[in-house]
């Protein structure tokens, strides 16, 4: 059985964002303790956890003394002021490695921060070091050639998920309240569900997307992994608004942690599915847990349905592969001279990028039309519908050396990569996601409830899962490896 015991919340590394903020703002901190806290931290648990990937202990000492400096001198403090956070191996931070968990790359320096670094960093944030991703991100689980596999601190030799698995890892152990992740597929949510911790996938353009090359993907995002909602409120709020590096940013800004104080859901309209209309197999215990944990829905006024969208007749799976996955690793296909890499990463990236060579045309235009049909399905849903809850991933955490679950060895990389989480259909369709903590497996593997809403209602979506939250707190307990 899972041991429950509740963290010990005086320890800097178990304090969420909002209470470090807070104690730095009244001075009950000092940033070059938490700095201290962070690195014990991380030296001490890291290297069993493999979810940080570079860290430079004296860089936090010195970014930590320039935060009470200014603090000292009387300049204002920003909303992130001496909060740690971490930066997924994907994501740019200026002379820094940006590897892409790829050992061709292993040299590659960044020379600018991505935008959501900028801002993370000028609202205080102390930048704790980039955590581990499987080669470009490419699949549900983070391990590589490069840096190894990353743990699930949970299950030790247990996927802790992917692509963001070293984000979900980190925050799940307490090497940092903050994550960067990014997310293509799912590639948030599922570390989030596996690692028990709270993920977010955001509207397209809520947060401006600089992730190279794909600078005009309406399908990939950066998201804030927390271990609290509040966070991942006040994560949002910071990195979140119009940027022009980005053309799909939003023009406008949401107070995210004023809109997670409404806890009454009364005419909140909830439909439940079990699978999503994808034809997954969920586990039976994830669908109990899930099922459960989406009755504090109800029990906060919502009116909860079982529904699952039609998607219109489409294969969400062929959209999925045909317009976006295989299309986007495509645009890596000049990167690098991938046939001769054989033993450097993975044979599964070079077959998806080899992929892109036989996929037409034809095949992209089809799976751009289902995308279409799907959208107008979900619109149609929505209009019975406010939110749509499902598990997040069908199966628990699975151990290293494995590609995919047990129930698809053997089948085509397609459904290796796509048949075990009910996350990609909020890809396709650009609309917000997120997956929180529904509760423990028997043997001790987190579970995640996946929550969705219409385009844009990312506000809706948060107040929705802080009323799970508060209906069955998560925060307070950690892995007995990481305390």
């Amino acid at each position: 059985m899972t041991d429950l015991t509740p963290t010990p919340t005086d320890e800097i590394g178990w304090l969420s964002a909002t209470e470090i903020a807070a104690a730095v703002r009244s001075r009950r901190l000092r940033v070059a303790d938490i700095a201290e806290a962070m690195i014990e931290r991380v030296e001490r648990i890291n290297p069993a956890v493999n979810a940080l990937v570079w860290f430079d202990p004296e860089q936090v000492r010195r970014d930590a003394a320039a935060l009470d400096a200014a603090q000292d001198a009387g300049a204002a403090t920003g909303p992130l002021h001496g909060v740690p956070f971490t930066i997924k191996d994907l994501t740019a931070v200026a002379g820094v490695p940006l590897t892409f968990g790829m050992k061709p790359l292993r040299d590659n320096i960044a020379d600018h921060d991505a935008v959501i670094v900028e801002r993370l960093t000028a609202a205080g944030g102390l930048f704790l070091g980039k955590t581990n991703t499987p080669e470009s991100g490419y699949k549900g689980a983070t391990d590589n050639h490069l840096f190894g596999a990353t743990h699930n601190p949970w299950r030790p030799g247990h996927t802790a998920g992917g692509s963001s698995g070293g984000a979900g890892a980190a925050v799940a152990a307490g090497l940092g309240p903050l994550a960067e992740a990014s997310d293509g597929g799912g590639s948030v949510r599922i570390p989030a569900s596996l690692c028990g911790v709270v993920g977010v996938k955001p509207s397209t353009g809520r947060i401006p997307q600089t992730i190279l090359p794909g600078r005009f993907y309406s399908w990939a995002y950066h998201g804030p992994v927390t271990r609290t909602v509040a966070d991942a409120a006040l994560m949002l709020d910071v990195v979140s608004g119009p940027d022009p590096r980005d053309p799909l940013s939003l023009p406008d800004r949401v107070d995210f942690t004023a809109a997670i104080a409404d806890r009454d859901l009364t005419g909140v309209r909830v439909a439940w599915s079990s699978d999503l209309g994808l034809g997954i197999a969920v586990d039976p215990e994830i669908e109990k847990l899930c099922r459960t944990a989406v009755e504090a829905l109800a029990a906060a006024g919502a009116t909860v349905e079982e529904a699952t969208p039609d998607w219109g007749g489409a294969d969400p799976q062929t959209a999925m592969w045909n317009g976006i996955w295989v299309p986007g690793f495509a645009s890596e296909h000049d990167l690098l001279d991938w046939a001769s890499l054989r033993g450097e990463v993975d044979d599964e990236l070079i077959e998806l990028i080899a992929e892109g060579e036989r996929l037409t045309g034809v095949d992209i235009g089809r799976a751009d039309a289902a995308r279409g049909v799907m959208w107008d399905a979900f619109a149609r849903f929505l209009g019975r519908y406010d939110v749509l809850v499902s598990p997040t991933v069908a199966t628990p955490a699975f151990p290293h050396g494995q590609f995919a679950p047990d129930h698809l060895a053997g089948r085509p990389l397609r459904e290796q990569l796509l048949g075990w989480f009910l996350t990609y259909p909020f890809n396709l369709l650009t609309t917000p996601a997120m997956s929180v903590p529904a509760g423990f497996t028997p043997d001790g593997c987190p579970v995640g409830l996946q929550l969705a809403t219409g385009l844009h209602q990312d506000a809706l979506l948060l107040r929705a899962a802080a009323v799970l939250e508060e209906r069955a707190p998560w925060a307070q307990h950690c892995p007995p490896a990481c305390r």
